[in-house]
């Protein structure tokens, strides 16, 4: 069984002119959360971290609060899913293929089944982690 998956797409960046390489990651360790990637012009790679849950309900309708939004109504159509990133460095509104999300999320919920993250959560090691600073 894989504990991972990572799925990369081009993808429409707010203040991009041309598609930027993204990266959607998904770890059994990390069982709540999804990383989305993105590649800058050197390179290097810029990370947003937020809940699996937040993806899956962004697939109805707009959901968050905070640093990360899904706003549907702001993709230019319907095969688009648009997800607004916002920090004090900036902000930036994404563009990915509808599908693109879908098929990730189904890759991940075979990873681990949507509903059973509590028992691939590792408290105890979360504990460690936290308190060997």
């Amino acid at each position: 069984m894989n504990d991972a998956v990572h799925q990369h797409q081009f993808v429409s960046l707010s203040d991009a002119d041309a598609p930027v390489l993204s990266r959607f990651s998904y770890s059994a360790a990390e069982p709540f959360a999804v990383s989305l990637s993105f590649q800058s012009g050197d390179g290097t790679w810029t990370d947003w971290t937020f809940a699996r849950d937040l993806l899956i309900a962004g697939l109805a309708g707009p959901v968050g609060e905070g640093d990360v939004r899904i706003r549907p109504a702001l993709a230019r159509d319907e095969e688009f899913f648009a997800v607004e990133f916002e920090s004090p460095g900036g902000y930036a509104l994404v563009e990915l293929l509808r599908i693109d999300v879908e098929t990730f999320l189904e890759a991940a919920s075979g990873v681990v089944p949507i509903g059973t993250e509590e028992a691939f959560f590792d408290v105890d090691a979360l504990i460690d982690e936290l308190t060997n600073v």
